[in-house]
């Protein structure tokens, strides 16, 4: 069971939202295997943005994933193209 979640709320339009459902898609598989403390991935879509559950092991690896190469330089750049705003990022602790 996780133990901290890493959400992030992205301004997405409607017309390209399946491209970023590609993107999660694309990474998911490399999030669970890869990233130290991943346990889930949820992509969530609402007819005003898309937003990515992630679940952890802890918060401390939720803000290591941030800082990671998969993140910066491949979701990041992937989604770029597709962002109408600022993503919002937050980190939950379960309580």
């Amino acid at each position: 069971m996780a133990s901290a979640y890493l959400e992030i709320t992205l301004p997405i339009d409607e017309a390209d939202r399946a491209k970023a459902a590609d993107i999660y898609t694309q990474f998911k598989g490399p999030f669970l295997a890869t990233i130290p403390g991943a346990l889930s991935k949820e992509l969530l879509v609402h007819t005003q943005d898309v937003q990515v559950l992630h679940g952890f092991d802890s918060t401390q690896s939720a803000q290591a994933y941030l800082l990671s190469d998969l993140f910066t330089r491949d979701v990041v750049v992937g989604l770029q193209p597709y962002l109408k705003g600022t993503p919002d990022i937050k980190v939950y602790q379960v309580a």
